[in-house]
């Protein structure tokens, strides 16, 4: 199941792409007035669907704004007649466009074919705000610049980040890293997150945050 934000400000239209993808399990979280977009829940939608012509603000201006914030795919819908002002929107961080009136296949083929290229993407890695974690490789970038993070430090990042929004105590974290038949004792955990801190800290940059009384958390 995937969860889906369909902008459009024709509702007949955000129903009828609700019914279609209700049936493949997905969750659509349908918006008339993209002026009423809350930007700061972004990050858990797994794909955007975005109208071009709205009032008060449009989609390509609306997909710019989106684009730094998340990187999951954006797909505009588009009437006949804007589709040669794609090339703009595209350049914009848009992934791809589907055209008015669409049929259901198209739509759920257009949809499932960018939400298991995502899938197979995230697999190997997550963009989080500024931060990428190549899982693949076993390294974390900020702004594009890796980090200098020992193999420990970057496994507590990648467990955090994985599990984002969620707080662990340093008891948790030691488990989940280094495994029940380690030696390393609650202070490990203080120090390794004391050194990941400072090597975010050189670019101004805080994801993990102390709870106090309870543990760590990520949060971008």
């Amino acid at each position: 199941m995937a969860k889906i934000l369909a902008v459009d400000d024709e509702p007949a239209i955000l129903e009828m792409i609700e019914s279609i993808l209700n049936k493949d399990g997905h969750l659509v979280t349908k918006v008339s007035n993209p002026l009423k977009i809350n930007m700061e829940e972004l990050h858990r939608y797994d794909l955007i669907l975005l109208d071009i012509m709205m009032p008060g603000i449009d989609g390509f201006e609306l997909c710019k704004r989106i684009r730094i914030l998340v990187d999951c795919p954006i797909l505009f819908l588009t009437a006949k007649t804007e589709e040669n002002s794609l090339v703009n929107g595209l350049s914009l961080g848009a992934d791809d466009y589907i055209s008015k009136p669409f049929g259901v296949m198209e739509l759920r083929a257009r949809i499932n074919a960018h939400l298991r290229r995502e899938h197979r993407e995230h697999s190997v890695r997550m963009v989080l705000g500024r931060v990428c974690i190549q899982m693949s490789q076993k390294k974390l970038l900020m702004d594009d610049k890796e980090l200098p993070f020992t193999k420990a430090e970057y496994e507590i990042c990648e467990f955090l980040a994985k599990n984002r929004g969620q707080v662990f105590s340093k008891e948790q974290i030691l488990e989940a890293v280094f495994g029940f038949d380690n030696e390393s004792n609650d202070s490990t955990i203080i120090t390794h997150i004391k050194n990941i801190r400072a090597k975010f800290a050189d670019y101004d940059y805080m994801p993990i945050k102390t709870v106090w009384g309870i543990g760590y958390k990520w949060e971008e």
